[in-house]
């Protein structure tokens, strides 16, 4: 079934949609009271070939006014967020969606057209208000207190609507509440063929032009149902908007997106959205519908790149168009409904000058750091968790020679560098028969027949550490990677411990040696308590001691003093009196001037 029979306006039908692992869509319209199976059987509806799905492993039905699934299987079939194991489950919600291994299937109960002014069937245009409060799928929050229910008399029926139709945010912004909007982008689905659109592509004008005018079309009809009061002018504009959104990009993060001042967007569950903003964490308006809306989101993101996020697979590392990082996570892992994190990549690439105007560091450490990628130094920079190490390596890259090749390697690539003669790797996950896996140790082995002059290597979590020790060592000097540590001599004993981690029982003094052999700088950056991120240390590893331990030599280090009446740490970069012990060749590879 491939193609959506058109619908008679008079008869009640359920709409259903599944999603294949491919991203093709079968689609079926089904009169009421028709048992519709799913499963492996050839004799099913609609066959869904995969090993975790039964031979006839559900079946849904339209009864009245709800939408019934039997689970049938020996895995469990999951609608919305309950797993129903050898059981029945009713919703009355217009719209919902149920997962059998691998497959997505939307389930849309379609209402005649005339079946709301019937006064037989509804009673009242009350009865209507009180279902778009009473969709089991709706957070508890948006039901507001006291709503009248479906048996007052006619004449009430535009204060039961305005009261079911709206809510108000945490910060007091009304909004149209998660079960109307989903009604509204039901009927979308009606209208439009949204499946059409290639997941993850840029919708183009003609397509976001043609959206708009549906849904305008689509809300001004609820807007003349429901009356002015339960609909306001002043909130329909901003809800096609984002139902335009929600329906072609991400949704409520589209603008959080554009705005250049957000830094970090985390998704909490569908109503819980905050944001980074000049470092401090802070709780947004913004929410989508629903977990559906929020796991289309994930979607539109990672499938794009090769990537599934699925039961099996229930966390992924991504990537937006312009390189922003993504990580998501569903259930059952995430047990309050699936979750994102974004991190943002500026608009404009920073340079060094930007973060010595930020306060990150002085002209004379961005001058020696400047000196070290120049003369071809192997770096290491460390730090926590959103210290801002990426975006420091970005920054240094910026000074490698136009002449020099450049491989990169990362897990989700995000790395923006600006020369020309640049081969971006990206490891990949194994498929759903667990092969076609590379792993950044694959690619890093891969990368030493590619002739790179240097390689740049987004983050050593495993055993590629000792593989990138080896290539620092073995002609590829200038390279640089990440790790995490809290300190310069943690990053040391945080490489030794990646580099047991490779499987060849290598004794820990060979690993120093390596490691004191083929390291030269370490650069440590921190986030602080006010959001504001600092090179705080910069480090040279000068050899072994006599213990046969790592030597690891303060250049740089930034001393705190105190704290500001607005809360923002004070302190300052000082150095050590140390020279580094290549300081002639950082003097041989100077610029004129920066």
């Amino acid at each position: 079934m491939t193609n959506v029979p058109v619908l008679n306006g008079s008869e009640r039908r359920l709409l259903v949609e599944v999603h294949t692992e491919r991203n093709g869509v079968q689609r079926g319209a089904f009169s009421g009271g028709q048992e519709i199976w799913f499963g492996r059987d050839t004799g099913c509806d609609f066959v869904l070939d995969a090993r975790s799905v039964s031979r006839r492993h559900f079946s849904v039905t339209l009864e009245g006014g709800a939408i019934v699934v039997k689970d049938d299987s020996s895995n469990g079939t999951r609608l919305g967020k309950r797993l129903l194991r050898r059981e029945v489950a009713r919703t009355t919600a217009s719209w919902t969606e149920a997962k059998a291994g691998p497959y997505r299937i939307t389930l849309h109960r379609h209402e005649p057209h005339g079946d709301q002014q019937d006064g037989g069937e509804a009673r009242n245009a009350g009865a209507q208000g009180a279902e778009l409060q009473g969709a089991p799928d709706d957070p508890p929050d948006e039901v507001p207190s006291g709503a009248p229910g479906g048996d007052e008399p006619h004449g009430s029926a535009p204060e039961v609507q305005a009261q079911g139709a709206l809510q108000v945010t945490r910060q007091g912004r009304r909004q149209v509440n998660a079960s109307l909007r989903r009604q509204i982008h039901a009927e979308l689905l009606d209208h439009l063929d949204l499946a059409q659109l290639k997941i993850g592509a840029a919708p183009d004008a003609a397509l976001r032009a043609q959206v708009w005018t549906a849904l305008e079309g689509i809300v001004a009809s609820h807007r003349r149902r429901l009356g002015a009061v339960a609909l306001p002018e002043d909130l329909t504009a901003g809800l096609v908007a984002d139902l335009v959104d929600e329906a072609l990009g991400l949704g409520p993060l589209e603008d959080l997106l554009r705005d250049p001042r957000v830094s970090e967007i985390m998704v909490v569950d569908p109503s819980t959205i905050y944001v980074e903003r000049a470092g401090r964490v802070e709780l947004t308006d913004r929410a989508f519908t629903d977990d559906e809306a929020v796991q289309a989101a994930i979607e539109r993101i990672v499938t794009p790149l090769g990537r599934r996020i699925d039961e099996s697979t229930p966390l992924v590392d991504a990537r937006l168009r312009d390189g922003s990082r993504v990580n998501a996570v569903i259930p059952p892992l995430a047990t309050r409904g699936p979750c994102i994190t974004i991190r943002k990549f500026p608009a404009k690439p920073l340079s060094l000058d930007d973060l010595v105007r930020f306060g990150s560091l002085t002209e004379p450490m961005a001058q020696l750091l400047t000196g070290c990628v120049r003369a071809r130094k192997n770096l290491l920079l460390s730090g926590g968790t959103g210290s801002g190490k990426t975006t420091l390596l970005n920054v240094l890259s910026a000074a490698i020679p136009e002449t020099e090749r450049i491989v990169t390697i990362e897990d989700a690539a995000e790395l923006r560098l600006e020369q020309r003669h640049v081969v971006s790797l990206e490891a990949r996950p194994p498929n759903l028969e667990g092969n076609g896996e590379f792993t950044i140790r694959d690619l890093l082995k891969n990368a030493l027949r590619m002739r790179p002059d240097r390689i740049v290597v987004g983050e050593c979590r495993g055993g590629e550490a000792l593989d990138m020790l080896q290539a620092m060592n073995t002609g590829h000097e200038g390279s640089m990677t990440t790790t995490h540590a809290n300190s310069p001599r943690q990053a040391v004993a945080r490489i030794e411990t990646l580099c047991c981690m490779a499987g060849l029982d290598l004794p820990l003094p060979a690993i120093r040696r390596q490691i004191a052999s083929s390291v030269h700088l370490i650069v440590q950056q921190c986030r602080l308590a006010d959001g504001s991120r600092k090179v705080t240390s910069i480090a040279e590893i000068t050899g072994l001691d006599e213990h046969g331990e790592v030597c690891v030599e303060e250049l740089f280090v930034f001393r705190r003093t105190g704290t500001s009446a607005e809360g923002a740490i004070l302190g300052e970069f000082c150095p050590t009196g140390r020279l580094p012990t290549f300081m002639d060749e950082l003097l041989r590879h100077r610029e004129p001037s920066r």
